[in-house]
């Protein structure tokens, strides 16, 4: 059954099923259930021990979904502070001790001392031209194995990528959303 509106449901993993809150806000648009499984299988299904970034986390959808999956930590940025506090009561609600909620600037997390990540989910607003840079930070805090989900309203430059060190290893296309999973080149 799909989620009602301003809700998501998480598809795999321990938290299978269970449906999470986020506020009605312009531009917020989860991924979608068969989007998400499709990056998940192409992740391997679990990310036990694994550490993940939700950059531009929105709804958490795809970072509520990875902490599901046994990711080791999760960290949630939103710069919007009702989204923020939609994503810590989802965690809470989950008892998701992994879940960390951070309200701030998604470019500027990347440039702080914020370590680096086994998997960066990237997906902003697409009309706010952010994926881009975000691309070219985030590959920066890559571990090592690494990789990058990225989803926009449009096809990713496959020269820009190189450029900017990354590969597409994955890709796919549902409705206006184009998604890649990246890796170093």
């Amino acid at each position: 059954m799909p989620a009602r509106p301003n809700q998501v449901r998480i598809v795999g993993g321990r938290h299978r099923g269970r449906r999470l809150h986020f506020p009605a806000m312009e531009g917020l648009r989860p991924t979608p259930d068969r989007v998400r499984e499709t990056v998940f299988n192409w992740l391997g299904q679990r990310l036990d021990g694994l550490r993940c970034l939700d950059l531009f986390a929105g709804s958490g959808a795809l970072g509520f979904e990875a902490a599901s999956r046994g990711a080791r930590e999760v960290v949630l940025v939103e710069r919007d502070a009702r989204a923020a506090q939609a994503l810590r009561q989802g965690a809470e609600a989950l008892g998701a001790d992994e879940i960390r909620v951070l309200r701030a600037e998604g470019l500027a997390y990347l440039e702080g001392d914020c370590g680096a990540f086994d998997v960066i989910f990237l997906d902003p607003p697409y009309a706010s031209g952010l994926l881009p840079r975000a691309l070219a930070q985030a590959a920066t805090r890559l571990a090592p194995g690494g990789r990058i989900y990225a989803e926009h309203g449009a096809p990713l430059d496959a020269g820009a990528l190189r450029r900017g060190g990354l590969a597409v290893w994955r890709e796919g296309r549902a409705g206006q959303s184009h998604f890649y999973l990246l890796e170093r080149s």
